[in-house]
């Protein structure tokens, strides 16, 4: 199963391993990490904002163009932020780090 580290606003990381095919969003709600996904994965919100590390950052797709709209609307976004919501953990993303932002 692949591995995926949080960075939480205060610097803490959390080291999870999960399973394949959750999403960044559905795994932080499950360990309590401070993610809402108020819209529950459906590109309605920026609750689940989260900034992927560069070193991981162009191992995803590219963002949709409704991604890119509700990121438009969050808070403290940087050219590596994208929503939790829809990057969905595989083996190829094993070691995934995710830091979450002051907004969440």
């Amino acid at each position: 199963m692949p591995r995926i580290t949080f960075i939480t606003p205060a610097g803490v990381r959390q080291d999870i391993v999960a399973e394949s095919g959750l999403s960044v969003m559905e795994i932080a709600r499950m360990h309590d990490l401070g993610i809402e996904g108020a819209c529950e994965g459906s590109i309605a919100c920026a609750t689940c904002h989260v900034i992927v590390d560069g070193l991981y950052a162009d191992r995803l797709e590219e963002p949709s163009a409704e991604e890119e709209d509700m990121l438009d609307l969050a808070v403290g976004v940087q050219p590596t932020s994208r929503l939790g919501c829809q990057i969905v953990l595989t083996e190829e993303l094993d070691g995934l780090i995710v830091r979450l932002p002051d907004s969440v």
